[in-house]
């Protein structure tokens, strides 16, 4: 099992969309990057940080289970969606996307918090422009963030 971050703003996909769906496609990663760890790393059984941004209270607020491995992400496809891609195909898709289930809520674990925890210094989230919308989450990070969290 891994441990992953995932961010969303919340005006679009919040903690509590899913909390309410119980399970949902991580759907819209547009960047290569990002694309290539769900696509080649992230499994089922691995367990997901959700990150709020874009917000007044950016941070980590929830966890979720990867329950669903890489597939097309569908929003490609489709013109009328903000995700379109003109370039993909379905016999040859250019994103990707996995199923998340809610697991629980998290007291907000606010950005600036996290980057003042030095068991955190080497986490790509606190590292400027280094902001990805998936990222690789270690053993002792993920546990950092759950004690901050007061588990």
């Amino acid at each position: 099992m891994s441990y992953w971050l995932f961010k969303t703003e919340p005006d679009t996909f919040s903690i509590d969309t899913l909390k309410q769906q119980k399970v949902s496609c991580w759907e819209g990663v547009r960047n290569y990057q990002a694309r290539n760890m769900l696509r080649d790393e992230v499994s089922v059984g691995d367990e997901v940080l959700i990150y709020h941004s874009s917000c007044k209270h950016v941070g980590v607020v929830g966890i979720a289970t990867v329950v669903r491995a890489c597939y097309p992400d569908h929003t490609q496809f489709e013109p009328q969606s903000g995700y379109f891609d003109p370039k993909a195909t379905p016999e040859i898709p250019r994103w990707f996307m996995v199923d998340v289930a809610y697991q629980r809520h998290l007291p907000l674990i606010k950005l600036a918090e996290m980057k003042q925890n030095p068991a955190l210094v080497e986490m790509p989230l606190v590292k400027k422009g280094n902001r990805l919308s998936v990222m690789p989450v270690t053993t002792a990070q993920w546990q950092a963030i759950l004690a901050m969290a007061g588990e």
